[in-house]
């Protein structure tokens, strides 16, 4: 038999009454569903902001640029426990890099270092800040401006010159409103003058809190830190315009092997990694992470979905007297099924609703932390509310189908 016309509006009423009733069950019912969704929300928008982070850096780059790394892993490796294929391979060298710059196939090449350390000018500190020791190609592979000054002459390059290009946000927090440039500023203790201003546009690979501060010749960060040269040591390699990758790495390649004396059917002592395989492997990593999330969020869903059960089974109890006069006026078992699946379904609809709500919220201030724009996808709060909704439903038939199977004399009788 089909409902009446506008009974399903009525039933909402009805709902929303019963909850005004038992305001605090309810509130305690609808938080599990908050606390469900927006964990869903709040991850989904961190991770789908870093993805697209990541992209736009690897556009930056080039989707043509790869690395040429000693060792390419998925977690950075423990420098004073390395596995033993590690050890025994040769670190890579400047000489390396420059054989390779010097290919038909290579429009660039260089060895690029990174380490962190604090920046300090007159007793002003910053926190340890990325530290890149690399060439005055930099910009060519992780994009950005110079906004002042220059980039390293030759000689500084080749002597291993006491300069930095700082970056332009750094330079303001060191030197507030004293023009930076002639300046010295300290590099994890060490001194340099400054030649240049540097913007950098957003870059995902700066772990979290730790952004790049400054871009000193590479010569001058080996000589003055001490490099990790398994994790923090690589060749950054572009090919030449109208060049296939697949050309250029079968060019490194060889020329590599052919440098480090490897016979045909050695393995390489070193890894060639693509930015689509670095893609790949933040996609596997997330992916980890993002299903945690959702087996987490999951339980608290299901913790909100119990919590709809008890609230509604407690609900049919107390409201029996209700039921049997809404028999006795003629309300279908239909009638009555279909307000307590309301009921439940409008309990756990409030919480999904306002679990978006603070997911949202909760995102863009995570993401202001982690430093990356906050992405909202429509599929994923759409998803979130369905899934809140049909938690209610599910969790809420059993209750409903107890209440609709109560006739008018029982409920009566069991009300007295």
């Amino acid at each position: 038999m089909a409902a009446r016309p506008g009974a399903l509006w009525e039933n909402v009423r009805l709902a929303l009454e019963a909850l005004r009733v038992a305001r605090l069950r309810a509130a305690l019912t609808i938080l599990g569903v908050v606390i469900g969704v927006a964990t869903v929300m709040t991850m989904a928008s961190i991770v789908e902001g870093i993805r697209n982070q990541i992209v736009g850096t690897i556009e930056v780059a080039g989707p043509t640029t790869f690395y040429v790394l000693k060792k390419f892993s998925q977690t950075p490796l423990n420098p004073d426990a390395l596995p033993r294929d590690v050890r025994i391979r040769p670190d890579l060298s400047e000489a390396e890099a420059a054989r390779i710059r010097r290919l038909p196939e290579i429009g660039y090449a260089a060895l690029w270092a990174q380490t962190l350390a604090r920046l300090e000018v007159d007793g002003t500190r910053t926190q340890p800040m990325a530290v890149f020791g690399a060439d005055d190609g930099f910009p060519r592979i992780q994009g950005g401006e110079l906004v002042a000054g220059r980039w390293f002459t030759r000689a500084e390059l080749l002597g291993g010159g006491a300069v930095v290009d700082l970056q332009d946000e750094t330079a303001r927090s060191l030197f507030g409103e004293v023009a930076p440039l002639g300046a010295w500023v300290r590099i994890g203790g060490r001194p340099a003058r400054v030649v240049g201003l540097w913007e950098e546009p957003g870059n995902i690979f700066a772990p979290p809190g730790q952004a790049v501060g400054a871009v000193v010749p590479y010569r001058f960060l080996d000589r003055q830190f001490a490099i990790d040269r398994t994790n923090a040591l690589w060749i950054p390699v572009k090919p030449r315009d109208g060049v296939r990758v697949a050309a250029a790495q079968e060019a490194v390649l060889t020329v590599l092997r052919e440098m480090r004396g490897l016979r045909p059917g050695q393995g390489s002592t070193f890894d060639l990694v693509t930015q689509d395989q670095i893609l790949d492997t933040f996609n596997s990593v997330t992916s980890v992470f993002f299903l945690v999330m959702l087996v987490l969020s999951g339980i608290a869903l299901l913790v909100g979905g119990i919590g709809v059960m008890a609230i509604m089974t407690v609900s049919v109890t107390s409201r029996t007297r209700e039921i049997g006069v809404r028999k006795a006026l003629g309300a279908t078992r239909r009638d009555i099924l279909l307000q307590f699946l309301v009921e439940a379904a409008t309990l756990t609809g409030i919480g999904g609703v306002v679990g978006v709500a603070a997911g949202l919220l909760l995102g863009r201030v995570a993401a202001g932390a982690l430093d990356v724009a906050p992405v909202v996808s429509p599929v994923i709060t759409a998803v979130a509310v369905v899934v809140s909704v049909g938690i209610g439903l599910l969790f809420g038939l059993l209750p409903a189908v107890r209440a609709s199977r109560l006739g008018p004399v029982a409920a009566r009788g069991q009300e007295e």
